[in-house]
């Protein structure tokens, strides 16, 4: 056994009952958005408070501000899925046009910048990660929130780079947690595509 191997282990052995449901939680809303339900948000917003808790523990604070956004795009997300644009109808899945996809990029480049910048004043120990992988996570929330199909891509993008992340910082369930969040994010786009090819084929 390799001493990564014994360490990963041994961090999971030690897991807490607070991390196992918020990953509990986590995978069970990745499963719903998949399916385009509205359970994603409920569910999700039980492993977000949970992880507020737990990022601010573990001094990732660019992660533990990007929670608290979570929970505020959850409820945004849970209205505007249910509620439509005032028709009080269920909004599709559609695409982002070039002048959304300019918005969304200033959107990450702004955020990566500003969070970058804050967690240089604070005690973390890898504030470029935690702030990459804050930024990727702003956007990818208002994306889902929009039901735009690229917030997959944003999801796949930043749940593999918080795989290595989450073991650095010594939480191997929540580091697994995202190794299949990767994988659903990967499913759920082309479940999603699936879905959008055959209502641009009907129209």
């Amino acid at each position: 056994m390799t001493d990564f191997q014994s360490l990963f282990i041994s961090q999971l052995v030690n897991t807490s009952y607070a991390e196992m449901t918020a990953v509990f939680f986590g995978l069970v809303s990745v499963w719903y958005a998949k399916k385009e339900q509205i359970w994603v948000y409920p569910t999700g917003i039980i492993s977000v408070i949970i992880y507020i808790g737990i990022t601010f523990q573990y001094k990732l604070y660019g992660d533990m501000g990007i929670q608290i956004y979570y929970l505020v795009m959850s409820i945004y997300g849970w209205y505007f899925w249910t509620q439509g644009k005032g028709t009080h109808t269920p909004v599709p899945i559609s695409k982002n046009n070039k002048q959304e996809n300019t918005i969304i990029f200033l959107l990450f480049l702004s955020s990566f910048l500003l969070i970058r910048f804050g967690l240089g004043l604070t005690d973390s120990d890898v504030p470029g990660w935690d702030a990459l992988t804050s930024a990727l996570a702003i956007t990818g929330m208002w994306l889902m929130a929009r039901k735009k199909i690229e917030h997959w891509i944003a999801w796949i993008i930043v749940d593999s780079i918080s795989v290595p992340l989450y073991i650095y910082k010594g939480l191997p369930l929540t580091s697994f947690q995202f190794l299949l969040f990767t994988i659903l994010a990967g499913w759920g786009y082309m479940t999603w595509n699936i879905k959008l090819k055959l209502k641009e084929s009907q129209s």
